[in-house]
């Protein structure tokens, strides 16, 4: 790698190509990236990419104009000093939030670049667009806000922020939902079985426990291996199996902890109680994010959650 201050001219105006290049291109990944769910905001990459464009051809001109033809490849990857940035086509879901962050980060490492090489050049046609691009560098930020509220107006604004809600109802309120409802009814069985069966507290938490922690294990592959998500828009499978599988354990742990205690009676109380309060919680998740009648997911939940409570103390009573 070469310091910076070691660089000439034709090495500056050459590494500043490269940038431009590089962002015109991660604009366009943007672009790409977001069109689908985004496609407002894509716009607004897509004519950020056409300004980073408009810059690389004007010093393009000038370095054929004074180095000739052939313009050596210098990378920021070559140069020290640089933020290194993670590939956009290695991110498995860009997030709108993401790639604004990134852009501003983008434009203010490319500003002072470019006010860095100003002030080290001499020539003056050079130092001149150097210090013109570093000005509009500084105003890309204002511009890409612009940019926004243009694309944004007359509604959509709101498609996006419905598509931001679609996104998290797919890739973490569906899954969540999911596991905790797992977690939560299927653990009812077993604990309460084996706590009547042997009338120990003891026991019922030891198999409420490998319950709780087998059934998020199972349910989180299950999540992570169902699909890619390239297809339904779901998400990275491996963010999907983890909120899964962490809900799923987290339903069956709750009514299990009651039965650390040594009482047998308060420890069945507090479960039952335990229990109510995550059917609740279900309930209200269902009706908040999944849009279901609140009496109705209620009467589902409880009914489900009685069909199991009940068949797990029928079970430990033989």
């Amino acid at each position: 790698m070469r310091n910076f201050d070691e660089l000439s001219e034709r090495e500056l105006l050459a590494l500043a190509i490269s940038l431009e290049e590089e962002d015109e291109r991660i604009y366009a990944d943007f672009a790409h990236s977001l069109r689908e769910n985004f496609p407002d905001s894509a716009t607004v990459f897509e004519q950020m990419r056409k300004e980073e464009s408009g810059h690389r051809r004007r010093l393009q001109d000038l370095y054929q104009q004074k180095f000739g033809e052939h313009i050596p490849l210098i990378r920021r990857q070559d140069v020290k000093g640089f933020i290194e940035r993670r590939p956009v086509w290695l991110r498995p879901a860009l997030s709108l939030k993401a790639a604004r962050g990134a852009a501003s980060s983008m434009e203010q490492e490319t500003r002072q670049f470019y006010e860095r090489a100003a002030a080290r050049t001499s020539d003056a046609s050079i130092r001149r667009l150097l210090d013109d691009l570093a000005q509009e560098e500084r105003s890309h930020e204002n511009k890409a806000e612009e940019l926004a509220e243009t694309a944004l107006k007359k509604g959509a604004g709101r498609r996006e922020k419905e598509a931001q809600k679609k996104l998290f109802l797919l890739q973490v309120v569906q899954p969540g939902l999911a596991g905790l409802m797992d977690g939560s009814v299927s653990t009812l069985a077993p604990v309460f079985a084996a706590a009547f069966a042997t009338h120990t507290t003891h026991a019922a938490f030891l198999v409420g426990l490998a319950a709780s922690l087998g059934a998020g294990i199972s349910m989180g592959f299950a999540e992570a291996l169902s699909d890619d998500g390239s297809l339904t828009g779901r998400g990275h499978p491996l963010l999907r199996g983890v909120v899964c599988g962490c809900m799923t354990a987290l339903g069956g742990i709750g009514h299990t902890l009651p039965f650390l205690t040594s009482q047998f009676v308060v420890a069945i109380g507090v479960a039952v109680a335990v229990v109510v309060v995550e059917l609740g919680v279900i309930t209200w998740v269902r009706h908040r994010f999944m849009e279901t009648p609140a009496l109705s997911a209620a009467v589902q939940v409880a009914f489900g959650g009685a069909i199991v409570f009940g068949t797990g103390i029928l079970i430990g009573s033989w």
